[in-house]
C-alpha cells in the first residue's frame, strides 16, 4: 500500500494562547492531530472515520502565540477497520519580537514540539475505498 500522510501548517494566534508568556495549551496540538487524522482517513476511505485512542503522546517544546506549527501524519498500519497513525508538531516559524513586533524567523531546522501515535477507525460499510493490500503490508494493530 502506498504510505498516506497528511501536513496542514498554522499560525498560534493569541487566541489560542491559554497560560501566561502567550503560551498555547498542549492540548491544541492534539486538536491538530484530529484535523490531519481526519483528512488522512477521507485520503485512505472517503470517510472522516473516528478517533478511538492515543497511545502515546508526549510534549517536548513550549509552543506561543505567534509561533507556526507544522502538524505532520501518516498512517502506519492498516486493519481490516483500523488505521494505526503516527504524528509530529513541529515549530517552524518564530516571532520575533526583540527586533520589532511583526519580525519572524523561518527555523532553517524545525524544533518538535510534540509527538503522538493513535489509532483511528472506519468501519466497514463506510469505507468507500477499495483497498489493495498485500499480506506483507497487513501489520498486527
Amino acid at each position: 500500500m502506498e504510505k498516506i500522510t497528511s501536513t496542514i501548517r498554522l499560525r498560534m494566534s493569541s487566541q489560542d494562547a491559554h497560560y501566561g508568556g502567550n503560551l498555547v495549551d498542549g492540548a491544541h496540538m492534539l486538536a491538530l492531530f484530529g484535523d490531519v487524522a481526519t483528512e488522512l482517513l477521507i485520503k485512505c476511505d472517503g470517510d472522516e472515520g473516528l478517533f478511538k485512542a492515543y497511545d502515546m503522546v508526549e510534549f517536548i517544546a513550549p509552543v506561543y502565540a505567534g509561533d507556526y506549527i507544522e502538524a505532520y501524519g501518516e498512517i502506519t498500519a492498516v486493519g481490516n477497520s483500523s488505521r494505526k497513525m503516527s504524528f509530529e508538531a513541529r515549530k517552524v516559524i518564530v516571532p520575533r519580537t526583540d527586533i520589532n513586533d511583526s519580525a519572524c524567523d523561518f527555523l532553517s531546522e524545525p524544533i518538535v514540539v510534540c509527538r503522538a501515535t493513535g489509532t483511528c477507525v472506519v468501519p466497514k460499510d463506510k469505507q468507500r475505498i477499495a483497498h489493495v493490500v498485500k499480506p506483507s503490508d497487513l501489520k498486527k494493530l
